[in-house]
């Protein structure tokens, strides 16, 4: 059993913290803070870059050597050598070389040429200084892939500034291989890079080494609703309020550019956090904790209010891994057992996870075969007009047949569903199959009945569900309100004017619109008046302990009298007991379905259900 959090300080880094999101390669800074400036009034972007010279003439490595001394940079190194050139610039690894081309033996066009051919080098800026100035040597140079051209003299300022551009585009194309554009956290291959380094440092010193991997609940439904550019900016938020969680006690409250690679955004809304030096593994819990509360108080874009909740899953080297790979991947499995315990759940990694984790994919994968080989079907919940006992319509509801598993209860495959992105076709498969029943019990001659479809989140914020509704309609020829869709209130009041518009259009269209799960949401009356529903449906929770529980009693009660005012059709879910149905009839309710009648079950036998209901009513 992992142990428990404790709040004593935690040494949780040996060098520093974070690098800061949105910081760029900035001027040097001298010990008060204050980028260095030279004569030329040019910044020096790095004090410590090393710049390197090749010419066969010593008084001209001088000379460049005391120009570069006065704009700030001191780190100079030559050869007058340039059959041992190569070699050298291999062991210094300078930031920048300058190159002269005309030189006996070996000319600087054989030393670029072999520079760019060098995969350790190919990158390396190259400033060419030469007295060719002819076109012809500046474009050999250039398509050898000099980056600037130089003339001899050389102006000092010309070329502390040419110097300075070089070392800045270099550090910009360093800072695009490794770090995430967006937040200017490192990225992925630079995380695990610093965890690879980490993880053999913590075997040899005999160090505990955390991974937190961290998950945004939400996300993706704020993603596809405000679009791109609001996720983009909430991306930015939350990294920075990771940084800032993560160095919020004095023990890691240091420079956090010091450090980079211990805070990154793998992709998409996933960050990675690594605690280097942990000391004990529960100290990774409390800085789960610092996290999580980092993350409750809205963020603010575009002048709305957007939560999101963080699901960690925390790995500790070595026990839960031995290499950065090992590591990560427990931590995955340990966040997404998180996200299943709800929002802002943080779990540490445990062996047997790794079975829920595969048994898991494996469901996944089959799954995503289920629509192909017919799997899936509708079960059918009978709605029951509470003045007449006849049934009125039904409720179509998703049942997934594995071949071996049997009969996959919907509370496990829909979660997957959702995650891995087919609850929109799978949607889809539903609506489509319960339009095409419509249609047949119409075709038959039944007495009219509707059948509701839940609508679920992805499906509306793809807004696909006008254009798969429309020509299903048309085909299956369906009658106005024979097809029900239930929507939650939360589900509407993402985005409530967008919603009022959708739903208006759906009605036009012919289809019936219910509120479903009244009650648990959060949508205001002023909203509810002006949604075009058709139906409200009082959540099961509230049905359960009628009549016995006053205050459930009164919320039921206030509901039908709020439906009535607005001239909506009420409908109780979860009808168990014969005196939740009296009470309901009291009240007014004018539709129930639930277990007293019956459970869901296949068309055939709620066909059958009908024809005796019919026959008793008769």
């Amino acid at each position: 059993m992992k142990p428990q959090p404790i709040s004593e300080p935690i040494p949780l880094f040996r060098d520093g913290a974070t690098a800061t999101p949105n910081s760029q390669g900035a001027a040097a800074q001298n010990s008060s803070g204050t980028a260095t400036q030279n004569s030329h009034g040019a910044k020096a972007p790095v004090l410590d870059a090393t710049v390197m010279m090749v010419d066969d003439e010593p008084m001209m490595t001088d000379v460049i050597q005391a120009y570069l001394e006065e704009a700030g940079y001191p780190r100079f190194v030559s050869t007058n050598d340039p059959i041992g050139a190569l070699e050298m610039i291999r062991r210094e690894r300078p930031s920048l070389l300058l190159l002269d081309l005309n030189m006996p033996h070996v000319s600087g066009f054989d030393i670029l040429q072999a520079v760019r051919l060098d995969k350790e080098l190919q990158y390396l800026p190259v400033i060419v200084l030469t007295a060719m100035t002819d076109a012809a040597s500046k474009l050999k140079a250039l398509e050898l892939g000099a980056s600037e051209f130089l003339a001899k003299p050389v102006d000092a300022s010309e070329l502390a500034l040419r110097v300075r551009n070089s070392l800045a585009f270099k550090i910009y194309q360093d800072r695009l291989a490794t770090c995430d554009p967006l937040t200017g956290l490192p990225n992925r291959s630079t995380f695990m890079h610093r965890l690879d380094a980490e993880l053999s440092r913590g075997a040899r010193d005999g160090e505990v080494v955390g991974l937190l991997h961290i998950d945004l609940n939400r996300f993706k439904q704020i993603n596809d609703t405000l679009g791109h550019g609001a996720g983009d900016q909430l991306l930015q938020l939350v990294a920075e309020r990771l940084v800032a969680s993560v160095r919020g006690t004095d023990t890691i409250a240091r420079d956090a550019r010091s450090n980079p690679g211990l805070i990154s955004r793998l992709g998409g809304d996933e960050f990675s956090v690594l605690l280097s030096d942990l000391g004990r593994e529960d100290h990774a819990a409390l800085v789960a904790r610092r996290i999580r509360l980092a993350m409750q108080a809205p963020f603010q874009i575009d002048r709305q209010e957007l939560f999101v909740t963080p699901s960690i899953g925390i790995a500790v080297f070595p026990g839960d891994g031995g290499d950065a790979a090992t590591l990560l991947k427990n931590a995955e499995v340990a966040m997404y057992h998180a996200k299943q315990q709800g929002a802002a759940a943080a779990e540490f990694y445990r062996k047997e996870l790794n079975v829920r984790s595969l048994e898991r994919l494996k469901l996944e994968n089959a799954l995503r075969r289920a629509l192909e080989r017919n799997e899936l079907e509708l079960y059918y919940q009978p709605k029951i007009a509470i003045l007449t006992g006849h049934i009125t319509g039904a409720e179509a509801l998703l049942r997934w047949n594995h071949p071996e598993l049997g009969m996959v209860s919907p509370t496990e495959f829909i979660p997957i569903a959702e995650e891995c992105g087919l609850i929109v076709d799978i949607g889809e498969w539903v609506l489509r199959t319960a339009c095409e029943q419509a249609a047949r019990w119409e075709l038959a001659g039944h007495p009219p009945l509707t059948i509701s479809v839940n609508v679920s989140r992805p499906q509306l914020a793809q807004n696909r569900l006008i254009d798969v509704l429309m020509p299903l309609q048309r085909s299956n020829r369906l009658g106005r309100n024979r097809i029900v869709l239930e929507l939650t209130e939360s589900l509407l009041m993402d985005d409530a004017e967008a919603s009022i518009r959708m739903l208006g259009t759906l009605r036009d269209m012919g289809l019936a619109l219910s509120l479903d799960d009244f009650g648990t949401g959060y949508s205001s009356l002023a909203y509810l008046k002006r949604f075009p529903l058709d139906e409200l449906k009082i959540d099961r929770s509230f049905i359960h302990a009628v009549p016995t529980s006053p205050a459930d009693a009164a919320i039921v009660k206030t509901v039908v009298v709020l439906a009535r005012s607005l001239g909506l059709r009420v409908v109780a879910e979860g009808v168990e007991t014969e005196a939740q149905l009296r009470y309901l009839a009291e009240l007014g309710c004018d539709e129930y379905q639930g277990f007293l009648y019956s459970r869901p079950v296949p068309v055939a036998q709620f066909e059958l259900l009908r024809r005796e209901r019919l026959a008793c009513t008769a």
